[in-house]
C-alpha cells in the first residue's frame, strides 16, 4: 500500500512540475516576456498557485531547452528565440518536414488520411472566411498530424519543439490574407502527394512550404515579428 502511495506521488509531482514547465515555456515563446526578464520563483509560484519546488524544477528543465538562463547566485532569465534562431530553425526544417512528408506515404493510416483532409476541409472554410485564429489553430493541427503520421517518435518530438519555438512568426504569417489562402493550397498538395503515396512529390512540396514560409518572414522582416 506504501509503495502505491509513494509511486502516486512521485506520478502527481511531475505531473505538477509539467504543468508548470509547460505554462512557463507557453509564456516565453508567445513573448509575454522580454530577454533578459527574470523569472521570480517565488512570483510565478504565487500566480500558478504552487510552490517554489516545482517552478524551480521547470525553470531548470527550461535552461536544458535553452529558453532560460541561470545564474548561480542571481537567478533565472528569459533567454528568448532571436532572429538567427528563427532562420535556422526554418532551414533545419525545411529538410526535416521533407523527409517527415515522404515518411508519412509510407506509415499514414486511412484514418490519420481522414483525420488530415478533415483539417485541411475546414482551414479552406475557415481560409475563405478569414478566421486567422481559427486557422492557426488548424495550421498547427495539421502539421501535429503528419508529424505523427511519419512514424517516427525522434521526429515527431523534433519538429513540434521547432513549431513551438516560431510560435509568435507562425501568427503574423498566417494572419497575412495572401499568405494564409497560398499555405492552405500547399497543404492541399502535399495532402495529395502523401494520399497517393508519392514519396518524392510529398518530400518535395513539404520543402517548398517552408521555403514559402521563409520568403513571407523575410518580407515581414523577424525583427517586427520578434
Amino acid at each position: 500500500m506504501g509503495d502505491r502511495q509513494d509511486s502516486q506521488k512521485k506520478r502527481d509531482k511531475y505531473s505538477l512540475r509539467g504543468r508548470v514547465y509547460e505554462r512557463i515555456r507557453e509564456d516565453i515563446l508567445s513573448g509575454r516576456y522580454e530577454q533578459n526578464t527574470e523569472l521570480k520563483e517565488m512570483a510565478i509560484g504565487e500566480e500558478l498557485g504552487v510552490s517554489r519546488t516545482p517552478v524551480r524544477e521547470a525553470l531548470r528543465q527550461l535552461e536544458l531547452e535553452g529558453l532560460v538562463n541561470i545564474i548561480p547566485n542571481r537567478g533565472a532569465y528569459v533567454n528568448m528565440i532571436t532572429a538567427k534562431d528563427v532562420q535556422d530553425i526554418y532551414i533545419i526544417r525545411s529538410m526535416l518536414e521533407g523527409v517527415c512528408a515522404r515518411w508519412a506515404t509510407e506509415y499514414i493510416t486511412e484514418e490519420q488520411l481522414e483525420d488530415l483532409e478533415e483539417t485541411l476541409c475546414l482551414s479552406e472554410y475557415h481560409t475563405k472566411k478569414g478566421n486567422y485564429e481559427k486557422l492557426y489553430e488548424l495550421d498547427s493541427l495539421f502539421h501535429e498530424q503528419l508529424y505523427r503520421a511519419s512514424n517516427s517518435r525522434i521526429l515527431n518530438h523534433v519538429l513540434s519543439d521547432f513549431h513551438d519555438y516560431v510560435k509568435r512568426v507562425r501568427k503574423a504569417t498566417i494572419a497575412s490574407q495572401g499568405r494564409s489562402v497560398k499555405s492552405t493550397e500547399e497543404h492541399r498538395a502535399i495532402f495529395e502527394a502523401v494520399r497517393d503515396r508519392d514519396a518524392q512529390k510529398a518530400e518535395e512540396l513539404a520543402k517548398i512550404h517552408v521555403k514559402h514560409t521563409i520568403e513571407c518572414i523575410q518580407g515581414y522582416g523577424l525583427e517586427k515579428i520578434l
